[in-house]
């Protein structure tokens, strides 16, 4: 089960690892929009309210419900030396029963990628998922030619597993991506069930 919002916090070496909550609004909104030119060619494409309040808002409450009804785990990403905001990252799609997995996904900030953040952040995800929620894999998705994203998810453990055609939309137009997943060691063959 996981735990309660308040309490549900990630430390990492360099980060903080929480829910979104409504006084972030600000840091975020500046941070996608600094960050748009970067993000977007790897998002799907952000509605026209994407960075309003009211969007902002019912993404708080979005997370809220998700942590409280186990279906997701969205987080913030806070660096503990000056508490600014520098990306996000959610497991979600936690299915339960035979499945025991979830799906992972993140974005940074221009300024802050490729400073080892992210891995901090991906690490410290899928340890949670893996000795908290009792999860036994963690799927990841990315277009073949992010090469950086790719990268990441390697070094993280993750293992390349094949191809998705017109798996999501991206920027406006359904895109193949390559798979990747991370098991939790124990978990791979018998079960002990049956």
């Amino acid at each position: 089960m996981l735990l309660a919002k308040r309490k549900l916090k990630l430390e990492t070496e360099r980060l903080t690892l929480r829910p979104p909550t409504h006084s972030d609004f600000r840091s975020w909104t500046t941070l996608r929009r600094d960050s748009a030119d970067f993000l977007i060619p790897w998002e799907p494409s952000w509605a026209v309210d994407h960075l309003t309040r009211k969007s902002f808002t019912n993404r708080v409450y979005w997370a809220q419900r998700s942590i409280s009804g186990g279906t997701a785990l969205p987080l913030f990403l806070i660096r503990r030396d000056d508490e600014a905001l520098i990306g996000a990252i959610t497991l979600d799609n936690i299915r339960r029963g035979p499945s025991q997995s979830g799906t992972l996904g993140y974005w940074t900030g221009e300024s802050f990628a490729r400073q080892g953040y992210m891995r901090e952040a991906i690490q410290s995800v899928v340890h949670h998922a893996f000795t908290r929620l009792d999860l036994s894999r963690i799927e990841a998705a990315c277009l073949p030619e992010n090469q950086a994203s790719r990268g990441l998810l390697e070094k993280c453990g993750f293992k390349y597993e094949g191809v998705a055609q017109s798996y999501l939309q991206i920027d406006g137009r359904w895109r193949t991506h390559v798979l990747y997943a991370s098991l939790r060691s124990d978990r791979r063959g018998k079960t002990g069930a049956g």
